[in-house]
């Protein structure tokens, strides 16, 4: 796992492995219950769901701000990201009973200070002005397309904020499809990076998007 975090250009002390070590035990024993990671994925938690949620790292803008992670599911890259940076204020939304009840539970037993779940359907978010331009950094591993993100972006973000959304080998079409709507949502396009964590199967694409600064 040090091994495989060094690749990417983070840096894991032993305190942060035992909180992995921990955060894995704590998949298995609830996914024999709720389905948070599939059966193939479950034999390689590590490289498939501990490393792939921490390639976004280098490239946060704000690496001890506050982000938000929509669309959590089991906590990827949350919670990875908040272990590896222990700087990171964190709110992962999530709407699912279950596993936002996982998600309570794991930032419990890790004692992850400055972390919160949202237990609510970001469309009940954006209705309100809670969080409203609110965080430094929004992220999503693969759950929404990017038209979507950006819209979220738009109302999540604090002005200069990013948008990093975490994609599959090729999201060319997604892309196209965001051009014409970065303008009327505020936001620009900032960086592709290919990045292939250790002993990945397959490369993942990391796009990012800032709000301007009006």
């Amino acid at each position: 796992m040090a091994v495989g975090a060094a690749a990417i250009g983070v840096r894991l002390e032993p305190a942060d492995l035992k909180l992995f070590a921990s955060y894995h035990r704590e998949l298995l024993l609830w996914n024999r219950r709720i389905n948070l990671v599939s059966e193939g994925s479950a034999q390689k938690i590590g490289i498939r769901h501990f490393l792939d949620s921490l390639t976004p790292a280098p490239y946060l803008d704000r690496p001890d701000g506050s982000l938000i992670d929509i669309g959590s599911g089991g906590g990827f890259p949350g919670i990875p990201l908040r272990i590896a940076l222990p700087g990171l204020q964190v709110t992962l939304v999530e709407a699912s009973r279950k596993k936002s009840s996982f998600l309570s539970h794991v930032v419990r037993t890790l004692r992850l200070d400055g972390v919160q779940v949202a237990r609510e359907r970001v469309e009940v978010l954006t209705a309100g002005r809670t969080l409203a331009g609110g965080f430094d950094t929004l992220i999503s591993r693969a759950a929404f397309k990017l038209p979507e993100l950006v819209r979220m972006a738009s109302y999540f973000l604090k002005p200069g904020g990013q948008l990093i959304a975490m994609k599959g080998p090729d999201p060319r079409e997604e892309i196209a499809e965001t051009e014409r709507i970065l303008g009327p949502a505020g936001m620009v396009f900032t960086a592709l990076r290919d990045v292939r964590p250790h002993d990945a199967e397959s490369s993942k694409i990391i796009v990012i998007y800032n709000r301007v600064f009006y």
